[in-house]
């Protein structure tokens, strides 16, 4: 058994992991629809400045989403790396507690010495 938890459990990691790849895929689309959106229009010869260039712009978005997802993913890679190279140590076994053995300190038939009341005149005084 280890004492660091495994980065299959950790929550973090499958957030960057799902994050990267729903960025990249989202960068992808846009970029593709629109490029075909534009590429179309051009061709058709029915391209408005606001298809060219806007088109271009989001295009442009759509490669940036792109290359941040693949970054993302490269950064799970390097974590991945990286949590191989950390030296595992066991968790040290101790002896179990043996509840049904009785402490002779614990134990005692005395009852505590019960204290003797202090009356609020006597607790002023001093």
């Amino acid at each position: 058994m280890t004492i660091r938890p495994s980065l299959v459990r950790s929550i973090p990691f499958w957030i960057l992991l799902v994050g990267s790849l729903a960025t990249s895929a989202f960068g992808a689309w846009l970029a593709v629809t629109t490029l075909g959106t534009m590429s179309t229009a051009l061709t058709a010869g029915t391209a408005t400045p606001v298809d060219v260039y806007v088109g271009q712009v989001w295009a442009i978005v759509g490669g940036v989403l792109i290359a941040t997802g693949i970054l993302g993913l490269a950064l799970v890679l390097v974590l991945g790396v990286l949590r191989s190279f950390v030296p595992v140590t066991d968790v040290e076994i101790i002896e179990a507690l043996d509840w049904s053995a009785e402490d002779d300190d614990l134990a005692t038939d005395e009852a505590p010495e019960a204290a003797e009341p202090v009356s609020t005149e006597a607790a002023l005084q001093r």
